[in-house]
């Protein structure tokens, strides 16, 4: 049975929760819940099995905050032997508008801390990454304050149903594969 393992990132705590930086702890969230499956505090994590037409998802959200996500991963990654490329990290994304979503095997950090940590820990860039944009609206000076705040209400309808798309996207990576995936997923324009 071909086994994936699927982190999302966000910071623990109910004053995290939901908000833009959180955005790959709710996604998984979406994806656990769909398949049936729960969540557990284990090693670093939150962590769920999930499985979806004969393959098994191991499904990861560090506890270890945004900026250490590299020990987790590294943990989850050895401990359920799962190759990197079998592996995916869904992050949010001030580099791209509200209505996009993109696929990449390898990239770089873009100044997110908790993909800083990953690449550090693993010693390359080089792993599948799903960034869910979150648009930059937001003044000068005024950055670290957007990316920890919540949605707006008028922003909660794409934000929901980009979430599906992510989710239907985490299951063509697992079953048309990398390359195929990043051709429809990038080319999403979700309103």
């Amino acid at each position: 049975m071909q086994k994936f393992l699927i982190i999302g990132l966000g910071n623990i705590g109910p004053e995290y929760a939901h908000t833009r930086h959180n955005i790959g702890f709710d996604v998984l969230d979406a994806f656990v819940l769909k398949n049936g499956g729960f969540f557990k505090i284990d090693r670093l994590a939150e962590v769920a099995e999930v499985k979806w037409k004969g393959k098994v998802f191991c499904c990861v959200k560090p506890t270890t905050f945004m900026n250490l996500s590299g020990k987790a991963f590294k943990y989850w990654m050895d401990k359920e032997k799962v190759e990197i490329e079998n592996t995916l990290t869904i992050v949010d994304d001030l580099a791209l508008p509200i209505s996009k979503i993109r696929l990449r095997a390898s990239g770089s950090d873009a100044g997110h801390n908790g993909l800083k940590d990953i690449q550090l820990t693993l010693g390359t860039d080089a792993y599948p990454k799903l960034r869910f944009g979150i648009g930059n609206d937001f003044k000068k000076g005024q950055q670290v304050e957007f990316v920890l705040g919540k949605w707006k209400l008028e922003e909660r309808k794409i934000i929901d149903l980009k979430i599906e798309k992510c989710v239907e996207v985490i299951e063509s990576f697992a079953s048309i594969g990398l390359s195929r995936t990043m051709t429809i997923a990038n080319a999403m324009e979700i309103k």
